[in-house]
């Protein structure tokens, strides 16, 4: 091979290399896919199966002597559902309970005196741990609505105002 040959070749190299050192970043990233697949008649939907739902600015005066808030409503959506092996479910929640009431959702944070309950959309509490009443299921599409409320611990308690989150976890079941 000639010398022209090869000085060529190397310069067309480096033209190359150096065209790719300078390309500028015009947008990258990554997409993670999660989920899971469930033994179930119906599917859940990804915005149900992780929520947040405000509580609100609670006055302390509105939680003395075992008030409550007004109560929040939450839905989990149930998808693509075949009602041949099952024409009901139930909805069971689990979480920290309450130190003063085992039934409703403790508080973490700055908050103290007040407890979480959830219930059913007549007003019905769901006790923790325990399954909510069986609701028909349609095929396709059902909304399981519940509300969430804020409730002061009892006569006894002192309501200290500061902010709370609390952690309830929801599995079904398909009697």
């Amino acid at each position: 091979m000639n010398i022209q040959k090869i000085v060529l070749i190397l310069a067309m190299a480096s033209g190359v290399a150096m065209g790719a050192a300078n390309a500028k970043d015009q947008g990258h990233g990554t997409i993670t896919f999660t989920g899971s697949i469930i033994d179930a008649p119906c599917s859940i939907t990804p915005e149900s199966s992780d929520q947040t739902i405000d509580l609100g600015q609670v006055s302390n005066l509105a939680l003395k002597d075992g008030g409550r808030s007004i109560p929040q409503v939450f839905t989990i959506k149930l998808e693509q559902c075949d009602i041949t092996t099952s024409k009901t479910v139930t909805t069971t929640f689990s979480g920290t309970a309450s130190s003063a009431n085992k039934d409703l959702l403790g508080l973490a944070g700055t908050a103290k005196g007040a407890s979480i309950g959830i219930s059913t959309t007549t007003g019905d509490l769901v006790k923790l741990g325990s399954a909510s009443p069986a609701q028909a299921l349609l095929t396709g599409t059902n909304n399981l609505s519940f509300a969430a409320y804020l409730q002061g611990d009892g006569a006894s308690a002192t309501i200290v105002p500061g902010s709370f989150q609390s952690v309830a976890n929801f599995a079904l079941d398909y009697p």
